[in-house]
């Protein structure tokens, strides 16, 4: 079940379930030693995706001067390989299309992710390039 909420809105539980994923995956799964939890979560909106109690997929959006940033997509490794991320990336496109409409939406992807983000329109901006060590690529879809 999808609950997008701000930042004031989650309970300290959902925000419990939110960091312990990210740093799980971000930090220990990636082995990136980087400031995960960030003053961005102050102002961006939070969509999650509960199964079974379990914070399932998650990501966050932010509108900016130049459109909407999506940011910090990730799967639960005890759920991937379900399709949940093209439910989520879908899940962010009809938030973006009914909050922010004509907006463009930008994804910092990891490099290797390209194809699936290109599969729902998105193209690349520049050139891959390392952020935390890993390659990355930016991306813009107009909406």
């Amino acid at each position: 079940m999808w609950t997008v909420k701000d930042f004031d809105e989650l309970t300290t539980r959902e925000l419990h379930a939110i960091y312990e994923l990210r740093v799980a995956v971000f930090v220990v799964e990636q082995a990136c030693a980087y400031q995960e939890v960030d003053q961005s979560d102050l102002t961006y909106l939070h969509g999650m995706n509960w199964r079974d109690g379990a914070l399932a997929s998650y990501f966050r959006l932010i509108e900016a001067e130049d459109g909407v940033h999506l940011g910090r997509v990730i799967v639960s490794p005890k759920f991937r390989k379900q399709g949940l991320g093209r439910g989520l990336l879908e899940k962010a496109l009809d938030v973006t299309r009914r909050l922010y409409p004509g907006l463009p939406l930008h994804a910092q992807a990891q490099a290797h992710l390209q194809d699936f983000y290109a599969s729902f329109g998105f193209e690349p901006v520049g050139d891959v390039y390392l952020e935390d060590g890993i390659p990355h690529i930016d991306m813009t879809l107009r909406l």
